[in-house]
């Protein structure tokens, strides 16, 4: 018995759960013949997290067309990974991090050619971690500016999928995989494997991928709520809610998709963090064009 049927083998029993290396899959042959969405998935590694002080020293993009009326990969996956030298040492942290070195990286460029016709014919761009990479390729390479973004870690509902964790790792683990991390191509091969997963649905609901949850979210305009002036003891109520603090800026913020959503989320800000009192917070509402980059969609405030 060879280690495949040994893994099949366990695989079929109720009390073990296999998973297998991933391996990168760069043809997936033919869809329904129907119509296809051009997706470019995207990660980046940096010498750090401020955009505008620190240096992509890797870049990877895979580009595959996805058919729309079965949420899958279809054709061949073109793949495009550069280093490059950020002109300075890179931090011990990030290479025990990544593995990437300064002898990696010395006088390596990006091949912005490439990268720009890649980047040209694309429908959407996902990175799992947008409001991370975007600002960093903008600042790098203007074309990233003028297209739709998706974020596959903050763009789909892993908690309602009944995953515990949205970090790519771990939904690659449940999934049935395990591969080496931190380097921009394999995690890019990684979310493609688990955007192309089949999504738990409503009973009649036709089934669903990624993918699909991810077009259909770039469709829509999102609403970024900042809850100026909250008492800091309701820093813990609103981390909960799945608020993120912008240190820049000193403000709780969290993004709804929806009027009705936009109403449930400022009443209970209303209740649970002022207290009843009259309260003033900030909307910014942002398309596709504009959501996770460093720019500001049409910004207003709303009395509570």
């Amino acid at each position: 018995m060879n280690f495949d049927e040994m893994a099949d083998k366990l695989s079929a029993h109720p009390d073990f759960k296999v998973k297998r290396r991933l391996v990168p899959i760069l043809d997936f042959g033919p869809g329904s013949g129907g119509p296809t969405k051009r997706i470019l998935i995207l990660d980046t590694e940096t010498t750090g997290l401020d955009w505008r002080a620190e240096n992509i020293i890797e870049l990877a993009m895979l580009s595959v067309d996805v058919d729309l009326h079965t949420g899958q990969p279809v054709g061949v996956v073109e793949v495009y990974e550069d280093f490059e030298d950020p002109g300075r040492p890179i931090p011990s942290e990030i290479v025990k991090l990544t593995g990437i070195t300064d002898h990696d990286v010395k006088g390596q460029k990006l091949n912005e050619v490439k990268i720009n016709a890649m980047v040209e014919r694309a429908d959407l761009i996902v990175a799992h971690n947008a409001g991370f990479d975007r600002p960093f390729v903008e600042n790098r390479l203007e074309v990233f500016e003028h297209k739709a973004w998706a974020c596959s870690f903050a763009g789909i509902n892993w908690k309602a999928q009944g995953l515990g964790s949205a970090k790519l790792e771990f939904l690659c683990s449940e999934l049935g995989w395990f591969y080496d991390a931190h380097r921009a191509q394999v995690d890019c091969h990684a979310l493609l494997r688990v955007l192309s997963s089949n999504l738990k649905t409503q009973p009649d609901d036709l089934p669903t991928s990624g993918f699909l949850q991810l077009l259909k979210s770039a469709e829509q305009a999102r609403t970024v709520v900042k809850a100026f002036g909250s008492p800091f003891e309701s820093k813990d109520k609103l981390k909960a809610r799945g608020y993120r603090w912008d240190a820049e800026a000193k403000v709780w913020f969290t993004a709804v998709k929806s009027a009705d959503a936009l109403e449930a989320e400022a009443e209970w800000l209303k209740t649970q963090i002022y207290g009843g009192r009259s309260a003033r917070i900030g909307l910014e509402t942002q398309d596709a064009w504009v959501q996770f980059s460093s720019r500001s969609g049409q910004s207003g405030d709303r009395v509570l």
